[in-house]
């Protein structure tokens, strides 16, 4: 299906601006990470709204304080969205230090993740702002994203677009080449990238997305939506 980016971004802008207006909220504030995801999020909310506010992040990867710090700002510059930075690296240091435990390195890599969700939501409440959610299709569908940590939002206007589709949005609407030509990257430690971490490439896994064709790592990409269904699901509550 070839996608009218033309007119998503008219729909995907008023369904920003309706979000706001029903919860009486007076903008937006979102992670930003100098990626192609918060790249397209921040651009569509500041189509919608005049209170929009990037928060850079930074949590002991080199990577945060680099490259990815550069193309954020550039972002801010580029759409005049306001952008503030905190570094997390001593609160999870000290965080680490008081669970006093030995912790495996998936668990201590979720940590910054969640960290940052916190520190979204408390500047959120301060100013009355919602989060946007900047998680896309493609990751959603592995379970690429930490539960509780860059999966909370209060809305995600780009939750339904692949990572093919995040790219030709981005070209779409002429964003500065850096989004859409460096190795997507959660930015968890120096040289991570998604694709690796997934062993499945966003081109492989969008054709089966996208146009159903069975692939070569077939097995892997359905072995990791099982897996991974219960971040995707409502928490089960007890009904009597």
């Amino acid at each position: 299906m070839i996608r009218d980016y033309e007119r998503e971004t008219v729909q995907r802008v008023a369904f920003i601006q309706d979000v706001l207006r029903e919860s009486g909220a007076g903008g937006i504030v979102f992670g930003s990470s100098g990626g192609k995801d918060s790249a397209l999020v921040g651009i569509l909310c500041r189509m919608a709204a005049e209170n929009v506010l990037g928060v850079i992040l930074p949590c002991e990867s080199s990577m945060n304080f680099g490259q990815d710090r550069d193309d954020a700002y550039l972002l801010g510059k580029h759409y005049e969205i306001e952008h503030i930075e905190i570094d997390l690296t001593n609160a999870k240091t000290a965080f680490v230090d008081c669970l006093n435990y030995d912790l495996p390195d998936f668990v201590n890599i979720n940590i910054a993740p969640r960290l940052r969700m916190a520190a979204l939501y408390a500047i959120a409440a301060k100013r009355n702002f919602l989060v946007a959610g900047t998680g896309n299709r493609s990751e959603g569908y592995m379970g690429y994203f930490t539960k509780w940590g860059d999966g909370a939002s209060d809305f995600n206007p780009i939750s339904d677009l692949t990572v093919t589709e995040i790219f030709e949005f981005l070209e779409h609407l002429k964003a500065p080449a850096t989004f859409t030509q460096k190795a997507p990257s959660a930015g968890l430690f120096e040289g991570q990238t998604d694709e690796t971490d997934m062993g499945v490439s966003y081109a492989e896994l969008d054709k089966f997305l996208l146009k159903g064709e069975m692939v070569p790592n077939m097995d892997k990409i359905l072995s990791a939506n099982r897996k991974s269904a219960h971040k995707r699901q409502p928490i089960p509550r007890f009904r009597p």
